[in-house]
């Protein structure tokens, strides 16, 4: 019987081992930690956004061939990953239909990482808990897994699945790239993605709590990004769904010294310059308070008429041509100053990593090291938020799963 060994019971690492042990490989899934899951366990505030309602794979971002991405993509429909959950693992899932995330119906993080867990367990999965692999490497026609304080586990095939670097106490250590690189990898640089940003010092402190949706425009080194969507101002900058997906942009921009370094832009509703021009042409002397806080929240309302020198009691009809200009420029395109961002340490994923050219896209074998599968966030690919990167997991997992178990 084939051997196989998973490293890392995250959402990746627990598809593989399912599709490897369906496959019919005698399978162990190695896990650091004490329980598995710990993303699953903390995603969606603890409810688990298992997938995104709808699916747009020109939003996945790669170092990579956008080909190779995209046959990686769709190996695994959407439509197919659903069924999957709601079929196979009997977890039903519910539409959030103003963020267009797919939830369990139970609203239980907790019942997708058990359910994932239970059934590679009952497809015969060995689980080997609260065990640090130290090293992978090939041994004859096959893999050794070595184990601190633990024997070795020789197989015939090794599926890695040991994420990235973001949110450090879930067990991502970088333990996986690092070794990957050691066996001769390439690898583009990792960074933190979907992170939130800072501005030391934050202009907008004052502001901490107020959220509302917006559009964002991130600029620089030869990148750029657009996301539209949740927006909250934190005691040390920003933060919110928008902000998290177009943060990588700013991310690499500080990380490679770019000159100048990226900008920030927002539209803080969804007039544009010309909706704006008629909303403040003058009428019944109304001041330009009253209709700049009708569209926005009072206190970013006075926030940005300040940021455009214009007092709240500044008569419509009484605005000169500069204010309106000033006025109309922060509304639909306002700078938003940032220093730097919050890292891995709050980073929803890591960015970077294994190129997609190291390995097979139908399967996910390494092309270096035959016998070597890789899934997961190991690989130079993310998505935004909204499921997108548990997609991610479950589509490669069950590649990687499948390629590893078969027969040759």
């Amino acid at each position: 019987m084939r051997r196989v060994v998973v490293i890392g019971a995250g959402a990746a690492g627990t598809m593989a081992a399912i599709f490897a042990a369906r496959a019919g490989a005698e399978t162990v899934l190695v896990e650091r930690t004490r329980d598995g899951g710990r993303k699953i366990l903390i995603s969606g505030g603890g409810r688990c956004n298992v997938l995104p309602a709808l699916l747009d794979e020109t939003r996945f971002v790669t170092d990579s061939s956008p080909n190779t991405l995209r046959k990686i993509v769709r190996s695994w429909p959407l439509a197919e990953q659903r069924e999957f959950f709601e079929q196979e693992l009997a977890i039903p899932l519910s539409e959030e239909q103003e963020s267009a995330k797919l939830f369990p119906r139970s609203n239980r993080a907790r019942d997708v990482r058990d359910g994932l867990l239970e059934h590679a367990r009952s497809l015969g999965a060995r689980l080997l808990m609260d065990t640090r692999v130290v090293d992978v490497a090939p041994d004859g026609a096959g893999w050794r897994v070595s184990c601190e304080d633990a024997p070795p586990l020789d197989c015939d095939a090794v599926i890695m699945a040991t994420g990235g670097l973001s949110v450090p106490n879930t067990g991502s250590d970088g333990t996986g790239l690092r070794l990957l690189e050691r066996l001769g990898h390439v690898m583009h640089p990792t960074y933190a993605a979907l992170t939130p940003l800072i501005a030391e010092p934050a202009p907008y402190a004052s502001l901490a709590g107020v959220s509302l949706p917006v559009n964002l425009t991130a600029r620089g080194g030869g990148r750029n990004a657009v996301a539209s969507g949740g927006f909250l101002f934190t005691h040390r900058g920003y933060s919110g769904p928008s902000v998290l997906d177009v943060s990588h942009v700013l991310v690499r921009s500080r990380a490679e010294g770019t000159t100048p370094p990226a900008e920030l832009s927002v539209r803080w509703t969804e007039h544009d310059a010309s909706a704006w021009e008629a909303l403040l042409h003058p009428r019944g002397g109304r001041t330009v308070w009253a209709v700049v806080r009708a569209e926005l929240p009072d206190r970013l309302a006075a926030a940005l008429l300040e940021d455009a020198r214009v007092e709240q009691v500044r008569l419509l009809g009484d605005l000169t041509r500069e204010e309106r200009r000033r006025l109309l420029a922060v509304l639909v395109s306002g700078h938003l100053p940032w220093t730097g961002d919050e890292g891995y340490r709050k980073a929803e994923v890591t960015g970077g990593g294994v190129s997609l050219a190291e390995i097979d896209p139908r399967t996910m074998e390494s092309r270096r090291q035959p016998g070597l599968f890789l899934c997961g966030e190991l690989l130079d690919a993310f998505g935004p938020i909204g499921g997108y990167n548990f997609f991610w997991g479950w589509a490669t997992g069950r590649a990687a799963g499948k390629g590893a178990g078969r027969r040759d």
